[in-house]
């Protein structure tokens, strides 16, 4: 019987498929004692509603992960279309990205960015450790909708999810 040995795909074959995915963009947040923190993430999803349960996955070298695996509670805001000036901040390294964005604590006490889709803050239940990244396990313990237009990302680039055409 002859075993084979599994072989790495290529990272940029990876990377062109992972581009391929549509996926929305949420800005992570929470409270590190007094202090607001929060990054971009792509990588979330809804688990189940019964329970009410998402998911985000952070990488573990980000400058928020140490404040969002401490913290109880974190918010999750949906991109809108009016948030491109606050994704580029919050999907960068620098250092108040609070800094001239508007928010409000939630009844949480998690940061909700003013402008956003929609709002989730959500209580932690789990941590898990994959690879490089954490994904957190969380329980919706609130939520909120507005008639922003969500923003999509695809391609490395971002859309209006504004006049997308049904296909059926």
């Amino acid at each position: 019987m002859t075993v084979s040995t599994p072989t790495r795909p290529d990272v940029d074959i990876l990377k062109q498929v992972n581009r391929r995915f549509v996926t929305g963009v949420t800005l992570v947040t929470a409270m590190d004692e007094d202090t607001p923190r929060g990054l971009a993430v792509n990588a979330f999803a809804s688990i189940s509603l019964d329970p009410p349960t998402v998911m985000v996955c952070v990488q573990r070298t980000s400058n928020t992960h140490d404040c969002l695996f401490t913290a109880s509670h974190l918010a999750i805001n949906i991109a809108s279309v009016e948030q491109m000036e606050v994704m580029g901040k919050f999907a960068s390294k620098t250092g108040d990205k609070f800094e001239g964005v508007a928010w409000s604590r939630g009844q949480f006490g998690t940061p909700l960015l003013a402008g956003s889709s929609a709002h989730l803050e959500v209580e932690i239940r789990e941590r898990l450790q994959a690879s490089t990244h954490t994904v957190f396990i969380c329980r919706v313990v609130a939520a909120e909708v507005t008639d922003l237009p969500p923003v999509v990302y695809s391609s490395g680039k971002f859309f209006s999810s504004e006049g997308l055409s049904p296909l059926g």
